[in-house]
């Protein structure tokens, strides 16, 4: 016995799933875009009120700390050390907003966890 399809049925479900398959392959290959772009961007934030100066990837692998001379004192040594990590963390933070924000523009707001 053979089962029939009602007289004028189109299988447009195929066609919807194939376009989205695409729109997500696109979607993919824009967030990869993206993160490679951020990953060689330089991000430079403050910290001790321009004492300290750090410029990390958007892959937040820290290439330069520069350190005002006026702060360095044996004596402070522990303020050195706190300045530096909220520094540290600044620019970290700075990369996150900045990731956030460019990868809204790819993905229109939707979440996708594990992606990025």
């Amino acid at each position: 016995m053979k089962a029939r399809l009602p007289q004028g049925y189109t299988n447009k479900g195929a066609a919807n799933m194939n376009s989205m398959v695409k729109q997500a392959q696109k979607m993919q290959e824009d967030i990869q875009q993206v993160q490679e772009r951020l990953e060689q961007t330089d991000f430079t934030e403050t910290a001790g009120g321009g004492m300290v100066e750090l410029t990390m990837t958007g892959g937040r692998v820290l290439k330069e700390l520069k350190i005002n001379p006026d702060i360095v004192d044996k004596e402070e040594i522990d303020e050195l050390q706190d300045i530096i990590i909220a520094g540290v963390n600044a620019v970290i933070q700075k990369i996150d907003e900045e990731s956030a924000k460019e990868m809204e523009k790819v993905t229109g707001g939707v979440s996708f966890p594990g992606l990025f």
